[in-house]
């Protein structure tokens, strides 16, 4: 099973990259987690590049579509989601293997409602299927940001387990659908 991890933050401190870097140290036997590090490095949106993707565009969406589900994890910014992660997202929009894909939302912090509600709102628009109990809360505001110390603590590390373990168990009972390579399209 293969799982496509997403930060919505650029900073390589983020507790929110962090946390996805412990849910890949915390993922049971036969999933794995990979993380895509380069949203910053993506064009802003135009459809008008749609007839002639650009490569890093065409690298994203055969990443999304060769996961079988994918994990979020997302800051809040002026009550908002980051401008380069929706940039992120409305690239994906065109994607014909985004519908229905399985995400899990993490939220680092439990102040940043006013982006969840936002990405959850951006995320069923374009179809995809949240796995409610795959989604977690960790309370690291004020914590170091280390993904060995997420993944060890207690209640944060229970926490990732618990919603990778959802996330894997509805993946095991919904066949993944197949996708074609962006580069054969």
């Amino acid at each position: 099973m293969r799982l496509l991890s997403l930060s919505g933050s650029l900073r390589a401190a983020s507790s929110n990259t962090q946390t996805l870097i412990a849910a890949a140290l915390l993922a049971p036997p036969g999933v794995v987690i990979e993380h895509y590090d380069a949203i910053g490095e993506l064009p802003h949106f135009t459809p008008d590049l749609d007839a002639n993707l650009p490569q890093s565009i065409v690298d994203l969406r055969s990443r999304v579509c060769q996961a079988d589900g994918l994990l979020i994890a997302c800051p809040e910014y002026a009550r908002g989601i980051p401008g380069s992660f929706k940039n992120m997202l409305d690239w994906l929009v065109g994607s014909p293997d985004f519908p229905g894909k399985p995400v899990a939302l993490f939220n680092t912090s439990p102040r940043a409602s006013a982006a969840q509600a936002a990405l959850k709102l951006v995320l069923e628009t374009m179809s995809a299927t949240i796995i409610h109990d795959a989604c977690a809360t960790l309370h690291l505001p004020g914590k170091q940001a280390d993904p060995l110390a997420i993944a060890h603590d207690p209640v944060s590390g229970a926490t990732l387990r618990h919603a990778i373990q959802a996330l894997a168990e509805h993946l095991q009972v919904e066949a993944a659908p197949t996708c074609t390579p962006w580069a054969e399209q």
